[in-house]
């Protein structure tokens, strides 16, 4: 036995066996979805169900209660459990296969006390104009890879990333008294779905958390560098004010962008902070009661990218107007 399952308002079509993952289903029958991570924790590969039904084998956590009432589903992850009708994206034609290149470190700097800013010069990469948004693997020894969102629009053979120090993180330990400028280094680019998403032309509400910053920080450059850009208002959120290691940069563009908005958030502020305090989703919905009007970027740990998507729909935000990446899940899933 199969299940039919239809794309809405097309001609496309598959079969999906019992207890197959629709992304595979569609796959086998040379319909690539698009999609991401394969783990349900990006969410790249939502679809709407139309008509039917799906179970799961665990409930995604790139997926929300919110998102799934409305009926959204992951199409990773999800096994249909009768004929469906659903409404899914094809693979972007402009989508750019990764490949594997050869890089050479040429900065190596530290932005704070556990951030440090990696500048990889990629020569055989000069030509991939990859999306601001994407991020790459870095190869280590034993072939396995560790994944970071690129910090900056495509600018030739040079690939800036922002990296956290991760305690006993086989790779990021290394970036503190091991990895010298002129090593090598062997990586993977580019990847990922997360992009901006110019159609819609309403204002952008863009939400960081940590280090979810970079492509954040790469998405806004290339909107503000092509001119003519949306209103932005840039919320983000760390810890505490040491952890604000683009800060300044960050100021200055609000002061000298006039569509651009700045809100730093701190979630274990010391007495000495006269800014904004809590969870950086708790903050916006202090600020707005309705968000209908925006479209937002996530990029950040899973409970903030979850935790934002419900408050924020619950404000009035549409479901397809949310593009996130949930950094951390999403990049330590693809490593194993």
């Amino acid at each position: 036995m199969t299940y039919r399952v239809q794309l809405h308002d097309t001609s496309d079509c598959f079969e999906a066996r019992p207890g197959e993952q629709l992304l595979d289903a569609a796959e086998r029958a040379g319909l690539v979805l698009e999609h991401d991570c394969r783990f349900g924790g990006c969410g790249a590969c939502r679809i709407k169900l139309i008509e039917g039904s799906v179970d799961y084998e665990e409930q995604p956590f790139g997926l929300s209660d919110e998102e799934a009432g409305q009926g959204y589903a992951l199409a990773c992850q999800a096994r249909a459990t009768s004929d469906l009708t659903i409404a899914a994206q094809l693979r972007s034609p402009d989508y750019i296969a990764p490949d594997y290149h050869s890089a050479t470190i040429v900065g190596l700097e530290q932005l704070c006390h556990d951030v440090t800013h990696l500048v990889l010069r990629v020569p055989t990469a000069q030509s991939v104009n990859f999306h601001p948004g994407q991020y790459l693997n870095m190869m280590l020894d034993d072939g396995m890879p560790r994944s970071f969102s690129m910090a900056s629009p495509p600018r030739g053979d040079l690939f800036d990333l922002h990296i956290r120090r991760v305690p006993g993180g086989r790779f990021t330990e290394k970036l503190y008294g091991h990895y010298r400028i002129g090593n090598s280094l062997d990586v993977e680019l580019p990847l990922g779905e997360f992009r901006y998403q110019a159609q819609s032309g309403k204002p952008l509400l863009m939400v960081a958390g940590g280090t979810g910053l970079a492509p954040i920080k790469a998405i806004v450059e290339s909107i503000t560098d092509a001119g003519d850009a949306p209103d932005i208002i840039l919320y983000w959120g760390v810890r505490q004010q040491r952890d604000l290691y683009f800060d300044a940069q960050l100021s200055d563009w609000a002061g000298n962008l006039a569509n651009f908005t700045y809100i730093p958030v701190l979630s274990a502020a010391g007495d000495d902070w006269t800014g904004r305090r809590g969870y950086v989703h708790k903050v916006i919905s202090e600020d707005y009661s309705d968000l209908s009007r925006f479209d937002a970027y996530l990029c950040g740990p899973p409970p903030m990218i979850a935790s934002a998507k419900n408050a924020f729909l619950h404000l009035g935000l549409d479901v397809e107007s949310i593009f996130s990446d949930s950094f951390n899940f999403t990049h330590e899933l693809n490593a194993a």
